[in-house]
């Protein structure tokens, strides 16, 4: 369930808004949305892992706040990155 470094550095080098770019909301947004996943198929086969459903729904509600933030700072940035996802866009 968790990334490997080589994952996280393939996704940071994707998402990066500068070189020295590690914390930045778009990647953080990058990195939540990558172990959504993850946590998402890991509860397809073991449905009964309420503990993992809870860490589930903070990580997408922590994402659904990074999103609103980045939408209030610039529409487009927003649009680019919810694209490149693959999020469903909040109108």
């Amino acid at each position: 369930m968790t990334l490997t470094q080589a994952r996280k550095q393939e996704i940071m080098s994707a998402h990066q808004l500068h070189a020295t770019d590690t914390g930045s909301s778009d990647l953080q947004v990058a990195m939540l949305t990558e172990r959504i996943t993850r946590l998402s198929e890991h509860l397809k086969a073991n449905k009964s892992d309420h503990a993992s459903r809870r860490g589930l729904l903070k990580m997408i509600g922590q994402r659904k706040r990074l999103l609103a933030f980045i939408n209030n700072e610039s529409v487009q940035r927003y649009q680019n990155l919810a694209d490149s996802l693959g999020i469903r866009r909040v109108k």
